[in-house]
């Protein structure tokens, strides 16, 4: 699903490319323009707010870091629950890990391990979908804790890295919606 043409214009007009950060060759997306203009930063949260609704969601997990900043006001306005998916080693207590591959090396991210429930239907939510590495380890980490995956809802899809082909598989059917695909 793609946004409505108004609400995509409103908020690609807010997002600022930035070149070669944060090296020489990449075109950085940043949202912090979009972030500080409350009718676009508003416009964003109602979109991915009706998401959860229509996916029947009760909790939104966002995703370190820019999916802190989307998911939780998503959370409040749908009237749901917040989980952060923090790197390993952030979070205090007891947690459950995932560990996946990068380009170079390996990462793990992890969740309190009483964060998510069984029956719990949980939306996803990040700024930019690029490779989908982070994005199907937290789905993983999701089935893991024994919660349903209502769908994974991101801002801006970079459709030339091929993230949903490669997430596409762990969805298992869930609903990938990105509100803008570049």
């Amino acid at each position: 699903m793609s946004a409505p043409a108004a609400l995509q214009e409103l908020l690609l007009s807010r997002i600022t490319d930035v070149p070669d950060y944060p090296k020489p060759g990449v075109m950085f997306k940043d949202i912090t323009p979009l972030l500080s203009d409350p009718a676009a930063f508003g416009a964003l949260t109602d979109a991915f707010a009706e998401l959860c609704e229509r996916h029947r969601a009760d909790k939104v997990v966002g995703l370190e870091a820019r999916g802190f900043i989307l998911a939780a006001p998503v959370a409040v306005r749908a009237g749901i629950g917040f989980v952060p998916v923090r790197k390993a080693g952030k979070l205090p207590g007891a947690t459950l890990g995932q560990a996946y591959e990068l380009e170079y090396g390996t990462a793990e991210i992890e969740i309190h391990a009483d964060a998510l429930a069984p029956g719990d239907r949980v939306l996803v939510i990040d700024d930019v979908l690029a490779t989908g590495g982070t994005a199907d380890a937290s789905v993983q980490l999701i089935r893991r804790a024994g919660a349903e995956v209502a769908g994974l809802a991101v801002l801006l899809e970079l459709g030339f890295l091929a993230g949903r082909q490669r997430l596409q598989p762990g969805l298992q059917g869930a609903p990938l919606e990105a509100l803008i695909t570049v």
